[in-house]
């Protein structure tokens, strides 16, 4: 069965649906579909690491499991004179990335199906966003911190969300084991936003 959102290719059936958010003050419309993350709409960990992400309006940065691409989307309206690279395992949740750039006008994106960081290996970030496929296992988690490390500039930060309850602690230590410095910038209903910098 591949019908779990970390899936190359989702075979479950298609089941499109239209949503508008208001996102960092932008209103955004997104098309998602069955089989990508949060088909019903932008998840609350999602919002709240919009919420706070920060970056500069030139930066690159790296959107790491993209889904329908409210982050990057958001992202690349916060950075409108820098670009966002956003990557996704899922084939069906890069082409809904890549149309919801369009239907929002964002054109400083670049949306790329990737395992993990496999595409974008040789390049270099001044920031990385994920909301990291928890259900994909810690091991997976860890791999987005480890080698999301190595693609950061000197100074670069890492945003991460993740719910206490699903390893949050064991998240900011392993961070804390990698990079200069780590924080936890706010903290909703669970959810935790870590900041580390290299």
């Amino acid at each position: 069965m591949s019908n779990h959102y970390y899936s190359e290719k989702p075979n479950v059936a298609s089941n499109e649906q239209q949503h508008e958010w208001q996102l960092r003050g932008f209103k955004l419309k997104f098309t998602t579909d069955a089989g990508v993350f949060s088909k019903a709409g932008v998840d609350y960990g999602s919002q709240v690491l919009i919420g706070a992400m920060e970056f500069a309006e030139h930066a690159t940065v790296l959107d790491v499991g993209c889904g329908y691409g409210p982050i990057g989307i958001t992202a690349a309206k916060l950075a409108p004179k820098g670009h966002v690279t956003m990557i996704d395992i899922n084939e069906r949740a890069v082409e809904l990335s890549k149309r919801n750039a369009a239907l929002n006008e964002v054109h400083n994106v670049t949306v790329m199906q990737s395992d993990l960081y496999e595409a974008v290996k040789e390049m270099r970030f001044d920031c990385i966003i994920s909301n990291p496929p928890i259900r994909a296992g810690k091991a997976v988690v860890h791999r987005v911190f480890e080698e999301g490390y190595e693609l950061l500039n000197d100074g670069g930060t890492m945003w991460i969300v993740i719910q206490k309850k699903q390893g949050a602690p064991s998240a900011k230590a392993k961070l804390e084991s990698m990079f200069a410095g780590v924080e936890e910038v706010t903290k909703d209903k669970g959810y935790r936003i870590f900041k580390a910098t290299r």
